[in-house]
Formats: C-alpha cells, sequence, structure tokens
C-alpha cells in the first residue's frame, strides 16, 4: 500500500493567492510542483487550490456532490483556467481483465466519478469563459513542473555480480 504525499504549502506571494494563505494544502507531490509554478510564475494574477467548488451529479449513486477543483488559475492576460491535477491512467476507461474484483470495480466507480466532475467543471468553464484542463504527468513534464517522470527515465542495464579480485601470488 502507497502512502500519500500531503502537507501543508507556504506560500510565498501572498498577494497571488485568493483565499487563506495559511489554510493551503496539497495532496501530491505534483500538487505541491503546481503550487510552486504557480506561486513563482510572473504571468499568474491570482490562484487558489480547492476552493473552487463545482456541483456535480454521480450517476452511480445518483446523488449531488461537491467537486473542489484543484487549481482556479488567473493569468494576467484575463484568462482563468480551472485545472485538475491527475496521473494519466485516471484519465482512461480502467483496463481490466476480470471486471468483478472489488479492485476492478472501485477503478471503474472513480473514472465514472471522475467523468462525472470534468463534464460538471467543464460546462462551469464554458458558462463563465473560463477554461477547464487536466493536467497529467505529461503536461506538467512538458510545462517543466516536473523534471523527469518515472515512465520517462532511462532504464539502468543491471550490473554484473561483484566478484572479489583474484590474488597476485
Amino acid at each position: 500500500m502507497s502512502k500519500t504525499y500531503k502537507g501543508k504549502y507556504t506560500v510565498k506571494h501572498r498577494s497571488k493567492y485568493k483565499g487563506n494563505p495559511e489554510e493551503v494544502v496539497y495532496r501530491s507531490h505534483w500538487e505541491k510542483s503546481v503550487m510552486q509554478w504557480l506561486d513563482n510564475n510572473s504571468e499568474v494574477e491570482k490562484w487558489n487550490s480547492e476552493d473552487f467548488i463545482i456541483p456535480y451529479y454521480y450517476d452511480v449513486d445518483k446523488k449531488w456532490h461537491k467537486y473542489h477543483m484543484d487549481f482556479w488559475i488567473k493569468f494576467k492576460s484575463g484568462n482563468v483556467l480551472l485545472v485538475e491535477v491527475k496521473p494519466k491512467k485516471q484519465t482512461q476507461p480502467p483496463k481490466s481483465k476480470n471486471p468483478r474484483t472489488k479492485k476492478s470495480l472501485n477503478e471503474a466507480f472513480t473514472y465514472i466519478k471522475n467523468r462525472n466532475k470534468w463534464e460538471a467543471a467543464e460546462q462551469i468553464a464554458k458558462d463563465n469563459g473560463y477554461k477547464f484542463a487536466i493536467w497529467t504527468e505529461d503536461e506538467l513534464t512538458k510545462m517543466k513542473i516536473l523534471n523527469k517522470t518515472p515512465g520517462n527515465l532511462k532504464k539502468l542495464k543491471p550490473l554484473k555480480p561483484y566478484r572479489k579480485p583474484k590474488k597476485k601470488s
């Protein structure tokens, strides 16, 4: 089981943060990297994290829920961008060999929930003249927010077994 990487982010340019700069929390290393990028980007006028809330209808339980958008970003150009940070794998339909396992069902429900959230986010963005984007490891690497992702790392050749040098006679 993997541990989550989360913590409090210390906003450097407090006047750029829309909301309480004392309560900024990241839930992944990628989110923390995006926060650093937003904080230091001279083209970003204002930003916030998880303060922009979008209602969405979840097709599985047939109920309305609240979606806390990862990032709301206003650029100096006046453009506003809503951003979700997700691993690429979670943006694609699950590929399960046995769809009846608990893991497969959870993956399917998560995918449906994400699609419902993103459809609602796209509509809110459209209605308000904003843009909506999902930033995966691919986008984060292209934007130089992430240096390298595990998929981009060159695989090392296995080392030869260690052998003690023969003693000279």
